[in-house]
């Protein structure tokens, strides 16, 4: 998300975040009575409270047998969410929701969590598949939201990371960890963070336990803590102005600043300084098949829309930084990395620009959609990048269509008309 930032304040001392942990709730009414009574002798309230998942089992159709896995694509647009089939295209199903809603992938390969006014709600792609001793059967249903929400006011970024996955909501500077796998029952166990202050802020689940965090206030935000798997704080810094975004890459976590970015690596945090007095990275991209990190590149403070034309390639083991001048600009939904750690970035030229991530050379670009211009508010439709597998799908507002590249070929294979204009896309491996 690219909102405009306040400006940065002094960096101060911030208190370390408490940590709780929210049982997923169990079937039998014994279970449910010894946890009961297992949260009274810790001397806490035994009934739910904000952020619990809550499900009512809906009806609908019986899950279908497939013959392998059915990845799946899901968009908003203005009113709801529709979802199509990853190979074809075709639109599987649409849902009516209000308001301006946000996508995140849930980490399972099934689910999305949508981020309404004050909660992520998840959504049930209705593709899956499960694994049985060597081989693995796959399964397909009705897409649709589930009631199973996360209360969250301000829902903002949901990562995940190590095979856990975390909530931040803006509005109270509280964070939610579980892991996404038991998002099929309904009720997650959750471990819960608090910080001290609200912040439009990040968390990242770490391989170890421990989680990663923003710092800051409703009116700055200036660096990280990094936290062990008992909520410790063991590493921290505060040097990161409009602390922004967050990507993972091959043995590292990084978070964009305003002059630079911080690289957590081997328990370690590193600054690693624009070049510019002002050279803000606050969107980022990363891969596991890469120690190089794509991120954007703005350098006007003043600007109310500024439109870069040079991207950064981080590498979080050297802690080294390039530029790379594109020749067109990008927006912030621009960025992807491909199968073997390209970096991509969709550019306002309309094409999709290849670029060697050890290197920093533009091997090569796709015509995609029409030239286009990001529009001044950023809620607002422009063509968007998502990446699943070996295929790079562009969104076409102007048009009203999707298109997906073969990114071993580089040829546009597949190009959908879709019911309604397209604003956010993710996707779900089915």
């Amino acid at each position: 998300m690219n909102k405009t930032l306040p400006a940065p304040e002094a960096a101060n001392p911030t208190p370390r975040p408490e940590t709780r942990i929210r049982r997923r709730a169990r079937p039998a009414a014994a279970a449910s009575l010894a946890a009961a009574l297992l949260l009274t002798s810790c001397g806490q309230a035994a009934p739910a409270g904000p952020g619990t998942a809550e499900t009512t089992p809906s009806a609908s159709p019986a899950p279908q047998e497939a013959s392998a896995a059915t990845p799946r694509l899901v968009m908003t647009y203005d009113g709801g969410l529709m979802t199509t089939d990853a190979k074809n295209l075709e639109v599987i199903a649409e849902e009516p929701l209000a308001g301006f809603n946000r996508l995140n992938p849930a980490g399972d390969g099934r689910h999305v969590l949508v981020s309404t006014g004050d909660a992520f709600q998840v959504y049930d792609a209705g593709a899956w598949s499960s694994r049985h001793g060597d081989h693995s059967h796959h399964y397909t249903a009705q897409p649709g939201l589930t009631s199973t929400t996360f209360t969250a006011p301000e829902p903002g970024h949901a990562v995940n990371h190590a095979g856990m996955t975390a909530l931040f909501s803006d509005g109270t500077g509280r964070i939610e960890v579980f892991d996404p796998a038991d998002l099929t029952e309904g009720k997650p166990e959750v471990k819960e963070h608090l910080l001290e202050h609200a912040h439009h802020g990040v968390a990242v689940p770490l391989e170890d336990g421990g989680l990663l965090v923003t710092l800051g206030t409703a009116d700055s935000r200036n660096g990280i803590a990094v936290l062990d798997a008992a909520g410790k704080e063991v590493a921290r810094n505060e040097d990161c102005p409009g602390t922004h975004g967050e990507a993972a890459a091959d043995g590292a976590v990084v978070v964009g600043c305003e002059d630079g970015i911080l690289i957590y690596r081997d328990g370690k945090i590193t600054k690693v300084d624009s070049p510019d007095s002002y050279g803000r990275m606050g969107n980022q991209a990363g891969t596991e098949h890469s120690t190089v990190v794509l991120g954007d590149y703005k350098v006007d403070q003043d600007a109310e829309l500024e439109r870069p034309e040079r991207i950064s390639l981080i590498d979080t083991a050297t802690a080294q930084l390039q530029l790379v001048d594109l020749g067109t600009s990008y927006s912030f939904r621009s960025l992807g990395r491909g199968p073997h750690g390209e970096a991509l970035v969709l550019g306002t030229d309309g094409a999709l620009h290849i670029i060697d991530p050890e290197s920093g050379t533009i091997t090569q670009r796709i015509p995609v959609v029409e030239e286009w211009s990001e529009p001044p508010e950023w809620q607002q439709p422009r063509p968007t990048l998502f990446v699943q597998d070996h295929t790079a799908y562009v969104t076409d507002p102007a048009g009203q269509k999707l298109h997906a590249v073969d990114l071993e070929t580089g040829e546009v294979t597949a190009t959908a008309e879709l019911p309604h204009v397209p604003n956010e896309i993710t996707g779900i491996s089915g």
